[in-house]
Formats: structure tokens, sequence, C-alpha cells
């Protein structure tokens, strides 16, 4: 056993976090689909993206090597300004329709 890997890592096999974080992206793949409120749709897209997050992180310290967590580091940056973008559209598209209905967006067409 390499001393490098944390003791949680070696307890709990690679396929646990694969099968986890598959199920996850599935949900919010699902969810973007399936689901017709902007903010629900907003919330399943960063769910895929912590499922993204979840196999990084586990892979990087499988293999004691921290490439994996720069780049969880980097998508939580990405993350953070795709939500106070996002949000701020959602919130002034609720200010002017009074609702956040996907559907009814295509109001916004020139």
């Amino acid at each position: 056993m390499n001393p490098t890997i944390p003791e949680v890592i070696r307890t709990v096999p690679l396929q646990y976090y694969i099968f986890f974080a598959t199920a996850l992206f599935c949900i919010g793949v699902t969810g973007v689909l399936v689901r017709r409120n902007a903010i629900i749709i907003f919330m399943c897209v960063e769910l895929m993206l912590n499922a993204v997050n979840i196999l990084l992180a586990a892979f990087a310290a499988y293999r004691a090597d921290p490439n994996g967590q720069v780049f969880v580091f980097f998508i939580m940056a990405v993350a953070a300004a795709e939500v106070a973008v996002g949000l701020g559209i959602i919130v002034m598209i609720y200010r002017n329709f009074q609702n956040t209905d996907v559907n009814l967006l295509n109001r916004l067409k020139w």
C-alpha cells in the first residue's frame, strides 16, 4: 500500500466512487431534460459538475497525483462564476415575467 493515499480511499474501493458519481451525473442529466423550472435546471447542472469533481478527486487520491485536485479547484471556480452570472440572469427573467419556466422564454427571441 502507498502511504500517501488517504486511509478513506484505501477502505472504499474506487468502483464505489465511480458508481456514486455516475448516479449523481445521471440524476443531473435527467433533471435537465425533464424539468422546466430554470432554477431546478441550474441546480441539476451544478449536480453534474459535482459528480465530475467527485470522480476527479477520487482518481487523484487513488493515484496519489494532485493534478485531479487542481482540476477540481478550477471547476469549482468556474462553477462559482456560473452561479453568479446564472442566478443574476434567472432573477432578471423572474422580475420581467414573474415565472422561471423555460418554455416561456421564447419571448426573448428577436
